[in-house]
């Protein structure tokens, strides 16, 4: 199984179990439920870094992008993670004001920075200039949980973390949800329910 149909099968089961990830956040008791100066107005669309600073340096985007290229290369279906600008969604969601997004990017920043900095270390090369299987090695070594070597548990929970916003950001652009075959809002003459290998994958019967 390819990288991708890894990730689409990790999306389904992760939907179907809830998975923190992607689970959709309890709406905030009616008390609570008010705008603050920094809640965006859903109602427009905004260029990016409008609402708030980036944080990427122009070296952490270049690395981030082929990271994201990595994780969800191209194929005969749709461009690659990196074509779609999945970076720069990974940018502004690490810089939104709000706790859950100021602690992934201290995660994603320290990440970005190890990965770089071991890349010069192994192969003389940033992330980005590095060789597609001189990143590969390095991806590698972190996608495996728990690590083979302790010493990658962070760069590790780094790369789990980085991999899930990547593959949330490619799998909710148009290309991405066409790669995945979801059909949104569409009129359907009947629905056979689930397949039955992703009703195994998450610990149900059929």
């Amino acid at each position: 199984m390819d990288r991708r149909s890894s990730l689409q099968w990790m999306l389904a089961a992760s939907t179907a179990a809830g998975s923190p990830a992607f689970a959709k956040p309890a709406a905030p008791a009616p008390s609570q439920a008010r705008r603050t100066a920094t809640d965006p107005d859903l109602t427009r669309s905004y260029r990016a870094g409008e609402l708030w600073p980036l944080s990427f340096t122009e070296r952490e985007r270049r690395c981030a992008a082929a990271l994201c290229a990595l994780i969800i290369p191209a194929d005969e279906h749709s461009p690659s993670a990196a074509e779609l600008q999945v970076q720069v969604f990974i940018d502004e969601w690490i810089s939104a004001p709000y706790p859950a997004q100021r602690q992934d990017r201290a995660t994603i920043l320290q990440g970005l920075a190890w990965l770089d900095g071991e890349s010069q270390r192994r192969f003389g090369a940033a992330f980005a200039d590095a060789a597609p299987a001189q990143q590969t090695q390095l991806a590698d070594a972190l996608a495996v949980q728990p690590p083979a070597d302790p010493a990658l548990a962070e760069p590790a929970r780094f790369f789990a973390r980085f991999r899930d916003l990547t593959a949330g950001g490619f799998y909710t652009t148009p290309a991405g949800m066409k790669d995945l075959g979801f059909v949104g809002n569409t009129p359907s003459a009947e629905f056979a329910g689930p397949p039955t290998a992703v009703i195994q994958l998450v610990g149900l019967k059929p």
